[in-house]
């Protein structure tokens, strides 16, 4: 026999009975605080989604700055699309809105590390801290200069 909870079972069939139970107005057999832990992962999750979607769009941005013999119309889509996918996702979460300063330092703390890893320059070549405004970053009309 398993030591693990009904959630940890079958997540699919727990959160199934729990949508019912709650539809149904009996909170008393609701697993309240599991909903409660998973409700908060939720909101976890969407705050990483922000966090990799800006380093998405940072890194594409940090490519097409340094090496700017390589830009074409895949960089170009990839900014657009991480543009796009951003503005997307805050309409969905504008509640993250006010997370977006320290969003913007941990995805661009990962965009540095891996535009170094993909462009073959020193890390230490790309700016300590991001160097555009959020307002430049997913201005559609905003293309960062060449280094």
């Amino acid at each position: 026999m398993s030591d693990q909870q009904p959630h940890e079972r079958d997540f699919y069939a727990w959160a199934n009975e729990q949508a019912g139970l709650l539809r149904a107005g009996r909170l008393s057999e609701a697993d309240i605080d599991h909903i409660a832990e998973e409700i908060e992962s939720i909101g976890k999750t969407e705050k990483r989604e922000l966090v990799s979607r800006l380093t998405v769009l940072l890194l594409h941005m940090l490519k097409w700055q340094f090496q700017p013999s390589r830009r074409g119309a895949s960089w170009r889509a990839s900014i657009s699309n991480a543009r796009d996918d951003i503005d997307d996702h805050l309409d969905d979460n504008p509640s993250l809105k006010s997370l977006l300063g320290a969003s913007v330092a941990a995805g661009y703390r990962r965009a540095r590390r891996q535009a170094a890893a993909e462009t073959d320059l020193p890390e230490t070549v790309f700016p300590v801290s991001c160097p555009w405004s959020y307002d430049q970053m997913i201005d559609p009309d905003f293309w960062p200069e060449a280094a």
